[in-house]
């Protein structure tokens, strides 16, 4: 930095010296301080270029910068290469603080990793790394101080700050038996928390590092601009050597006039502004996404988020809340609803299934788990056992079917849980799940934004399914399905999207693994605290909004918008003054203007990502 400033200021010294003084010796002493800062400023392109030799890579922006300044002196433009160096270090200054910029919008993220944690040891409380605290063990975290790692609370209640992971400031109660997750901070109560994952599992750790590689996922543009300059440069070298060579040679041209162009013709070529504004466009585009509670783990889907053609939905926990409530029961035979209940909660009492629980917690009694004996749960059925005596199944109709049991089919919206007490139908549970209040808008204004498709693909009944998709207003709902029927149906939508628009997965990321791979993109939804989640989705919403897909496609594509538009500028100025440059119309400082004149306005337009 300091540097920069000196090497600057010394060049527009030796500027004002060369043009506004006239005695004998500033010719001489602007010379010098030319010199003087081309080599503060230019000594990293020097050597860079130096290195890159070494490796075998020559033909980049350093070798460029290089050869076409070491040319300039050759024939007397010192105030020209001075300068070219002097610009393209202002460029890179700008660049680095747009990326410091971006750093900032997702500083929250990084300030989550934890620094200590105070574990208790034989009723003594001690300050350690929390890479040393282990599963099982007991920490204390007080008020103020971040959580270090994931942990279930056993003593005590507070507010936590989760704004660091959600992007949402408004606190949340945590008490006993509640999950708590590593980078929260305790805002008001002390909590003795039992962990559950060491520091390398935690969330915290997770998020960090998925944040740390985003980088390293290219998208195709930037692949792209890779390759273009890997051609591009080679080919300019060898037509900057033709035009110093062939013209003074076959066709009595003036070496130092052809010379001179071809340094021009260098200059000019440099991809500096493509070089630099790509690869800053979309960092800063993840870092605007981060801000808004939205992880992407890379250019790559980035750019796919820019351009989605059908949104695929699972629908609990992702159009809905995934908090299910009993809303009905159905009896029949002579039995009433207590007894139906009873004997669901009491089969049920071993399942942490969330229809188990709302069954459970509908109840309200403690059921003693001895009572229960001859348990079975039955993939894809239910569940059987015997309660005092009495065999008691609870599942779909299929498992009524199964045991030959003779039921009344419910026409009910919901999630139906058929009871039978020895092998006579009881009756029906409706189990219903809330839509999120946002869902409904969220697909309003994904189709507004140009999504041609939304579709659902279910676990649940058909009923339930088609009236979720009704009330949110999708376009196809497939329900019944397993892991596998998912699998099969997205591939099916695969066939059907734009060419060249992308498909993206939206699931809560814990039983779609492999739908969320499957996708052009995989999209977790409100998976805090789940491992399937963010090892296999592509980007993470922090909350369990829907309406996060509206702010992640809106930066996407403002994103893209920016990056085009730098490489529509950069590439038409580049062509042209190349043109000029060859018929001699163009001097060095147009050339200047061409390269790293082009690569500032370039970063300065990217610097808009930053602001959305």
């Amino acid at each position: 930095m300091s540097k920069l400033i000196i090497g600057t200021i010394i060049f527009f010294a030796g500027m004002v010296l060369k043009y506004g003084f006239t005695f004998a010796a500033s010719e001489f002493i602007s010379l010098g301080l030319f010199a003087v800062s081309y080599f503060l400023t230019g000594t990293k392109v020097l050597v860079r270029m130096l290195q890159n030799i070494v490796k075998g890579k020559i033909f980049d922006e350093n070798f460029l910068m290089s050869a076409a300044t070491i040319g300039a002196i050759a024939v007397g433009e010192y105030s020209g290469a001075a300068a070219v160096m002097v610009f393209y270090q202002i460029g890179e200054f700008l660049s680095d603080m747009a990326v410091a910029k971006s750093k900032k919008n997702i500083a929250s993220l990084m300030d989550i990793r934890p620094d200590y944690a105070n574990i208790m040891i034989n009723g003594v409380l001690h300050t350690v790394d929390p890479h040393t605290v282990q599963p099982g063990d007991t920490i204390v975290v007080k008020p103020g101080e971040k959580i270090p790692l994931d942990g279930v609370v056993m003593s005590g209640e507070s507010m936590l700050n989760m704004s660091a992971l959600t992007g949402e400031s408004m606190p949340k109660r945590a008490g006993v038996s509640d999950i708590v997750l590593s980078g929260c901070v305790n805002q008001n109560g002390l909590l003795t928390i039992e962990v559950t994952r060491n520091f390398g599992e935690s969330t915290a750790s997770k998020i960090i590092d998925l944040v740390e590689n985003a980088a390293a996922r290219k998208a195709k543009v930037e692949t792209f601009i890779t390759k273009f300059a890997r051609y591009y440069t080679p080919v300019v070298m060898a037509l900057a050597l033709l035009i110093a060579v062939v013209p003074p040679l076959f066709f009595d041209g003036l070496w130092a006039d052809w010379i001179y162009r071809s340094l021009v013709l260098l200059i000019i070529a440099c991809p500096c502004a493509l070089v630099m504004s790509i690869p800053l466009g979309f960092f800063g585009g993840i870092g605007a996404a981060s801000k808004k509670g939205i992880l992407i783990k890379g250019g790559n889907y980035l750019e796919a988020l820019a351009s989605p053609d059908i949104l695929v939905f699972d629908k609990t926990g992702t159009l809905t809340k995934g908090v299910f409530k009993v809303t009905g029961i159905r009896t029949a035979n002579g039995f009433g609803e207590n007894q139906v209940l009873e004997a669901a909660a009491c089969v049920e009492s071993f399942s942490n299934h969330p229809i188990a629980l709302s069954i459970q917690n509908a109840y309200g009694n403690e059921k003693n788990k001895e009572d229960l004996s001859q348990y079975c749960e039955i993939a894809g059925y239910g569940v059987s056992g015997t309660a005092n005596g009495k065999t008691i199944l609870a599942g779909n109709g299929k498992l009524m079917s199964a045991n030959g049991i003779a039921y009344t089919e419910s026409r009910d919206i919901g999630t139906k849980v058929y009871v039978a007490i020895e092998n006579l139908y009881a009756g029906c549970i409706i189990i219903a799940d809330e839509i999120k209040p946002d869902s409904r808008s969220a697909i309003s204004s994904l189709k507004a934004l140009g999504v041609r498709k939304t579709v659902m693909l279910s676990g649940d009944t058909h009923e339930a399914a088609q009236a979720v998709a009704a009330e949110v207003q999708l376009d196809d709902v497939y329900a019944g399905l397993l892991p596998q029927d998912k699998v099969e149906k997205l591939d099916v939508l695969m066939r059907q999207k734009q060419r060249g628009k992308a498909l993206a997965f939206v699931g809560d990321g814990i039983n779609d693994a492999p739908v969320l791979a499957l996708a052009d993109v995989g999209v977790a939804m409100g998976a805090l605290g789940s491992d399937a989640a963010i090892e296999a989705a592509d980007v993470v919403l922090m909350t369990d909004e829907p309406s996060k897909l509206i702010d992640a496609v809106k930066v996407a594509r403002f994103t893209k918008r920016i990056i085009w538009q730098n490489i529509i500028f950069a590439l038409g100025v580049q062509f042209l003054f190349l043109f000029l440059g060859a018929m001699g119309v163009a001097s060095i400082w147009e050339a200047i203007f061409a390269d790293v004149g082009v690569s500032l306005l370039a970063v300065l337009n990217t610097w808009r990502i930053l602001k959305i």
